[in-house]
């Protein structure tokens, strides 16, 4: 992760909205991500963050602080439904190597792709 305050280029923004706007609609759930410097302890300052949201419960606070080379993910329930630990982490992953390659708009997107196809309801094949 880049030390500083990260600067996103126009592009880059752009970019990452439309990864959001997408993500919400494959995986019905309400995408959000701070990137900045957090306050006190990293997961709880990601926490409030989280719960001051419209529909915590629906949805995913992704918080990344440069300065302090912080990655913190929160879910809420309703996304937990579908949404495993493990898939969570393998998100973090990937947005972790992207961000020792200074490439944090980058990293952002591919982590948002990989919750939004992880958390995504199983197709209903009948319905009867």
């Amino acid at each position: 992760m880049p030390a500083g305050d990260p600067v996103f280029t126009r592009g880059e923004l752009l970019a990452l909205e439309s990864t959001i706007r997408q993500a919400e609609v494959d995986s019905r759930v309400e995408f959000s991500v701070f990137v900045g410097n957090s306050q006190g302890d990293p997961r709880e300052f990601a926490t409030s963050l989280h719960n001051t949201l419209v529909a915590p419960a629906r949805s995913i606070l992704i918080m990344v602080d440069p300065q302090r080379r912080v990655l913190e993910i929160v879910t809420g329930g309703w996304v937990r439904r579908t949404l495993s630990d493990a898939e969570v982490e393998l998100a973090a992953l990937s947005m972790q190597r992207a961000f020792a390659a200074d490439e944090l708009a980058d990293g952002l997107r591919a982590g948002i792709a990989l919750l939004a196809e992880h958390a995504r309801s199983p197709r209903m094949l009948h319905s009867r």
